[in-house]
């Protein structure tokens, strides 16, 4: 199959940018949020995020990584922070790509556990091919895809892109 790029470095730059001022406005009236990036490129974007934020805003930020088995996510999911570290508080579930909803769905069912001020959710790109009642808050790129297709999200030293194969 042949790639193509739906994201150049540049667009996922912006998209950064854009996601990062929608999620202050959203939590203007928050002192602490945490943003809670699933292992691999959701952490990397959630890192990503979390820069921009920092530049733009007071906002005090918390970083948790949320280890969840994508082949198995019914499995126990792992997080960095304990839950005293985001109870009341703000929380954003970010990941690469929102393709069947299955991770991201098992990653909200796993936040539920703890009163939250706000829950949102932020991915790159949706692809549209949902099979649990989940949505993005915050999106970079909406793309339908047929499901044969794979969305591939590239974070590399000035060199960031997604493509399509």
């Amino acid at each position: 199959m042949t790639k193509n790029i739906i994201l150049t470095h540049q667009e996922i730059e912006f998209k950064i940018k854009r996601i990062a001022y929608q999620i202050y406005e959203t939590f203007i009236d928050e002192n602490e949020i945490v943003i809670a990036g699933i292992i691999g490129n959701g952490s990397i974007f959630a890192e990503k995020i979390i820069n921009e934020l920092q530049k733009i805003s007071p906002l005090k930020i918390h970083f948790c990584e949320v280890k969840i088995d994508k082949k198995n996510p019914e499995a126990s999911i792992e997080v960095s922070l304990p839950k005293e570290e985001y109870h009341n508080k703000g929380l954003i579930l970010i990941d690469d790509v929102l393709s069947t909803g299955t991770t991201l769905i098992y990653g909200v069912r796993h936040f539920l556990d703890v009163p939250l001020s706000k829950f949102k959710t932020a991915v790159l790109v949706d692809r549209n091919h949902k099979k649990y009642p989940i949505k993005a808050d915050f999106k970079g790129l909406s793309l339908s895809t047929s499901i044969l297709e794979h969305v591939q999200v590239v974070f590399e030293e000035n060199n960031n892109h997604a493509y399509l194969e």
